[in-house]
């Protein structure tokens, strides 16, 4: 499909305005954050969500509020508060390959993060751009021995395309008013996001001609968010409802 510049950008403001409503919410992992109207339960809950984001988004959304039921709908309080005997809750919890150790793991972790590191926000300050951010994010949640948890943290250093985290910052650092996104972060801006990749929008990418190439990772992901930056510079990543919508949505 071969759209003029201008006639593309139409095309795509016109898809985002679309589904950038508080309707998206009910059916979107982004439901489970939501939920909550405190600054660090918001985070903590995206951060799960955002996580056990693939597969079936039913599956998702409801493995992600057994989450939340197992922090005791108060996931900051639980963090800060909880400790290695209240973790065996989680021990038989199971999302596709992420289970009760990789749970744990990031619980510990994420207590860390917010008794030593100023919180999650903070976590992501590492100096230079996102793609800097993302690996400073890893190394400090991560540690020097994440074992099988490593993977569930995605490593942009080795071409990955961090689909998952691009998501949660998306959600964090957007601020549009439109309800959907919470933009709760002023540590970042929108203009440095990336856009998080998938299936669906690298398909519908491909066929608009915002992506040549054919493997999702990290380069694809530079790629189509440089694109989307010729279209609107500082907020490119809002063209993801627009992609997200026309994939998922009308099989575009």
């Amino acid at each position: 499909m071969k759209l003029k510049p201008n006639e593309l950008k139409e095309f795509l403001d016109e898809k985002y305005e679309l589904y950038n409503k508080p309707s998206f919410i009910e059916s979107d992992p982004i439901s489970v954050p939501h939920r909550f109207s405190k600054k660090e339960d918001i985070e903590i809950a995206a951060f799960f969500a955002a996580t056990l984001a693939w597969g079936q988004r039913p599956t998702i959304i409801r493995n992600a509020m057994k989450l939340m039921e197992l922090m005791d709908d108060a996931p900051h309080e639980y963090i800060l508060s909880s400790n290695k005997n209240d973790w065996k809750a989680f021990s038989k919890f199971a999302h596709r390959t992420f289970n009760g150790i990789d749970a744990m793991y990031f619980i510990q972790s994420l207590q860390q993060v917010y008794k030593t590191k100023g919180g999650l926000e903070k976590a992501f300050s590492a100096k230079g751009d996102m793609y800097n951010k993302l690996i400073g994010f890893r190394e400090v949640f991560l540690g020097k021995q994440p074992g099988r948890t490593a993977k569930h943290v995605a490593d942009v250093s080795k071409n990955a395309s961090a689909k998952r985290l691009n998501m949660f910052l998306r959600w964090m650092v957007r601020k549009d008013n439109k309800g959907v996104d919470f933009g709760i972060w002023n540590s970042v801006s929108a203009a440095e996001l990336y856009c998080p990749i998938d299936l669906h929008s690298g398909r519908v990418a491909r066929k608009l001609g915002l992506l040549k190439r054919t493997q999702n990772d990290w380069k694809a992901v530079d790629e189509l968010t440089q694109n989307l930056r010729k279209i609107d510079a500082k907020d490119p990543i809002k063209y993801d409802f627009a992609l997200f919508g026309l994939g998922v949505f009308e099989k575009f």
